[in-house]
């Protein structure tokens, strides 16, 4: 007999979550708060980084994991002096849907719409679905955007995507080389080098690639065409020290690689409707 897939309620560090877990022992777990993952746990490794400094407290935005950043990147958009930063769907409580369990898929949709909450910082209608697909070795996660207002809906965002790794300073992402590149440090434009590497402080926009990204040889990544933009961000020493919410030596065990929309807002029609996707496989055990 096949084992099946479980999905059950639990608490993660003080928090509601929803807890995913396949028969090969491949586990998610995914906080209502900001509907954000938590951690992803594959072939035995935990493949993204949390920091065990997160403040945990169910409206604070939580660092690390993936955050979903909605309805604005950074403190760019349309309400940039109204909204938080990369806006309030991290802040938030999402409402976790009925699983779709088989023996080496599980599904599972959280929803946001339109509140009080949301309204005292963004005066739009609309229905977010952040869809969740765990299968064995390999992670997707989909945002879609229904525009239920009367009114045009603009909106940027992205899945802000910490990846743990060994130590940045050694780490390597392919698969971006030749692409439009934005350093937002320098404000200076390039191409990008065929092989990115780290350990000084990196913040830069990229024209996102057709083609699949590498980390460190272990993880493929991948993204829809509808995110126009990869993020890829790491603080290093100095910046990270100056995080109250990350430990002083976290920068070395995370790096961001973000499917994004940065520059041009999405803009839907009245009941117009929007998806994007992030799709992270393991190569490595």
């Amino acid at each position: 007999m096949r084992m099946q897939a479980s999905c059950r309620d639990t608490v993660f560090a003080g928090l509601p979550a929803c807890e995913l877990t396949l028969a090969n022992a491949d586990r998610l777990v995914v906080a209502l708060h900001g509907a954000h993952v938590l951690s992803w746990q594959s072939g035995g490794r935990e493949r993204l980084y949390l920091s065990p400094q997160s403040v945990m407290d169910g409206q604070a935005a939580i660092r690390g994991g993936v955050p979903v950043c909605f309805p604005q990147f950074n403190q760019r958009g349309p309400m940039a002096d109204r909204l938080p930063k990369h806006g309030f769907a991290r802040h938030v409580r999402w409402t976790a849907g009925v699983p779709a369990l088989d023996s080496d898929v599980a599904q599972l949709t959280f929803r946001l719409s339109d509140s009080i909450q949301t309204r005292a910082w963004w005066p739009q209608a609309f229905e977010a679905e952040f869809d969740i697909t765990l299968s064995p070795g390999r992670l997707t996660m989909a945002l879609r955007v229904h525009n239920t207002d009367t009114q045009p809906l603009a909106f940027s965002g992205a899945l802000h995507t910490y990846f743990a790794v060994a130590d940045a300073a050694q780490a390597t992402l392919q698969g971006l080389g030749g692409q439009a590149e934005w350093d937002s440090l320098t404000n200076t434009h390039a191409q990008a080098a065929d092989t990115l590497r780290f350990g000084s402080e990196f913040d830069r926009v990229y024209e996102a690639s057709p083609q699949a990204m590498t980390l460190d040889g272990q993880l493929r990544i991948r993204q829809s065409p509808s995110w126009a933009n990869t993020v890829v961000w790491n603080p290093a020493e100095v910046l990270c020290a100056k995080l109250a919410d990350m430990p002083n030596d976290g920068w070395r065990h995370m790096l961001c690689v973000e499917a994004a929309q940065v520059y041009e807002p999405i803009t839907l029609p009245t009941g117009g409707r929007w998806e994007g996707w992030q799709s992270l496989e393991v190569l490595k055990a």
